[in-house]
């Protein structure tokens, strides 16, 4: 790829996962797709990715077994994990560029975690320099809510005003019970057709695995910014298949 993209998973509402998707995206496709990737965590000051990140690097540094499994995970990939910077959505750009000059190989993608609210500053100058803005959001009417009137905002002040550079903004279901009506799914999604707005296909379920992190006590990890997801916890997680549609989005 001749240019390095921007993608945001972003919302207005908090607890919905975006953390977690990034980070969960972000390592499928540096693991497992092969592209060079880096994450800029502008959650401040919660900053779940970096420290995610932090932590990992501690327990690894006090384990025999994870450094030896941490060893040869990078000698087969033949890279080292991907890059976790601190920073905040004022700051986010310029701390991306840093990245793009100091990294030492052309960067594919560059992840942005953001807050958890629009009205964070600078927040919606840095998503207007995205190239691709994915939206979770779960079947209840406040977050549905929540996540059309930010998706009306950035439309009508940003994408038809000609001040953003995003190509694709689109909603993605996340937290979806299998015990829900699919029913439900239909309205709402009927609902932003109608509106012109888009929807991807892939919908990720409402499970566990998406909090199982590296630990003393696991050998199978799932959500990690260093060691690849567990094949058989990512069968059925959706984020081979969210990562898959976000390619075709993209063209790659």
């Amino acid at each position: 790829m001749s240019k390095t993209r921007f993608v945001a998973f972003a919302t207005q509402k908090g607890g919905i996962g975006k953390s977690t998707i990034t980070a969960l995206v972000a390592n499928y496709f540096h693991n497992v797709k092969g592209y060079n990737v880096a994450v800029i965590d502008c959650d401040e000051p919660q900053y779940n990715l970096a420290d995610l990140r932090d932590e990992e690097l501690e327990l690894i540094k006090s384990s025999d077994y994870f450094k030896a499994q941490a060893c040869e995970h990078f000698k087969k990939l033949g890279k080292k994990s991907f890059s976790v910077t601190r920073s905040n959505a004022v700051n986010a750009l310029d701390d991306a560029e840093t990245v793009l000059n100091e990294t030492e190989v052309k960067l594919d993608f560059i992840f942005f975690d953001m807050p958890g609210t629009i009205k964070s500053e600078g927040v919606m100058k840095t998503l207007s320099q995205m190239d691709y803005i994915f939206v979770p959001v779960s079947a209840d009417r406040f977050v549905v809510e929540s996540a059309m009137s930010f998706m009306q905002l950035f439309h009508d002040n940003f994408l038809t005003q000609g001040w953003s550079v995003t190509k694709k903004l689109a909603f993605f279901w996340t937290m979806v019970d299998k015990r829900e009506r699919t029913s439900l799914y239909d309205v709402y999604e009927g609902m932003f057709k109608s509106l012109d707005y888009s929807v991807l296909n892939t919908r990720l379920p409402d499970s566990k695995r998406f909090r199982r992190e590296l630990s003393e006590n696991r050998k199978a990890v799932f959500r990690s910014t260093i060691f690849p997801t567990d094949p058989n916890l990512l069968r059925g997680s959706g984020i081979k298949e969210l990562s898959d549609e976000i390619c075709e989005i993209i063209k790659i």
